[in-house]
């Protein structure tokens, strides 16, 4: 299960990445702020800036050297089509310049399953750089963005602090799932760090409340999920590109699907006994299932059919389905 923050590393694909280093904090201030704490007092604080002064102010700072490929995102992501324009349009802008890589924040709207969080994994993955993560629908403290003050008992850093200061990176995706279950708790908002944190020029000097050190989150590249934009406040709206993510159509579906199998297979000593593609039957019943629920489905089926002595899986090794398939289309 995913935890509700985390720190991926990832490897590049395609085009090798060009590093170079980014200062994302200034070391004075870590110093300025680390000298005036009582002694004996603040033991986490404490521990936070000299966690920043051991690993120093520098991340590295990646961008493809050139437009990478894409055509196996295209194949694997049919419904994603736009959104993988959009980007190869502002990779092209900086593949043969000094620029810096510039990706607009990105909203992702669509039901569930469709595949949203597996395709802000996937940008991560093409762009060469960190990952992390954010699951609004499991927190309801307003300072899970931007820390809490360390008046507070059991303060800590917020997930943007922690991702740039524990992270290799300057320019993480920066991935916040389902946006739009936000909840606070009395007067915090759990989005309200975001109204600069989109905005490139106030996201140079983004100040956690816990640390009180301003860090340069101007790099990092944003990508939410949500279900439904109308829970979602129209200031953030206003600072994202918003697309409306489709379930795969039948065609699309069985096509997915049957890369999962070859992969299942491939990826398996096991595999082998088994036949090198699926039947059209059971293709057809894989299509009514959303993308993020067939890896688990081809999984019980290779399964059942191994119990029941079989190298050929059929329809009746395939679980029911929980619920349909959500019609083709975003419904509001």
């Amino acid at each position: 299960m995913t935890k509700s923050h985390e720190l991926v590393p990832v490897a590049d694909r395609g085009a090798i990445p060009i590093a170079k280093m980014r200062t994302v904090f200034r070391v004075d201030d870590v110093e300025k702020r680390l000298a005036k704490l009582p002694p004996k007092e603040h033991e986490t604080l404490r521990s936070t800036y000299e966690r920043m002064l051991e690993k120093g102010p520098e991340r590295f700072q990646v961008k493809p050297a050139g437009v990478p490929a894409m055509d196996h995102l295209y194949d694997e992501l049919p419904n994603f089509h736009e959104v993988l324009d959009d980007v190869k349009r502002q990779l092209a802008l900086c593949e043969d310049s000094r620029d810096a890589l510039e990706i607009t924040p990105m909203l992702l709207l669509g039901p569930p399953g469709v595949g949203k969080t597996h395709f802000a994994r996937e940008v991560a993955q093409l762009l060469g750089t960190g990952l992390g993560f954010i699951s609004m629908s499991s927190l309801t403290a307003g300072w899970v963005l931007s820390g809490a003050s360390s008046q507070w008992k059991g303060a800590r850093p917020g997930k943007v602090f922690e991702t740039l200061v524990d992270g290799a990176y300057a320019n993480p995706v920066m991935v916040v799932d389902e946006i739009d279950k936000a909840r606070g708790e009395h007067a915090y908002d759990p989005l309200g760090a975001l109204y600069s944190l989109l905005e490139h020029d106030t996201a140079h000097h983004f100040t956690d409340e816990f640390a009180e050190v301003a860090i340069d989150a101007s790099q990092v590249i944003w990508v939410a999920t949500a279900n439904d934009e109308r829970a979602i406040p129209e200031p953030i709206l206003n600072r994202m590109n918003v697309y409306q993510v489709h379930m795969p159509d039948r065609d699309a579906a069985r096509a997915i699907a049957l890369r999962l199998y070859a992969s299942i297979r491939a990826s398996h000593d096991w595999g082998a006994r088994f036949d090198p593609q699926p039947a059209e039957a059971v293709l057809d019943r894989m299509s009514e299932l959303a993308p993020r629920e067939m890896r688990r489905a081809w999984m019980t089926a290779f399964g059942n059919a191994k119990l029941d002595g079989r190298g050929t899986v059929e329809v009746r090794d395939l679980p029911e389905p929980s619920t349909k398939r959500a019609p083709i289309g975003f419904v509001h």
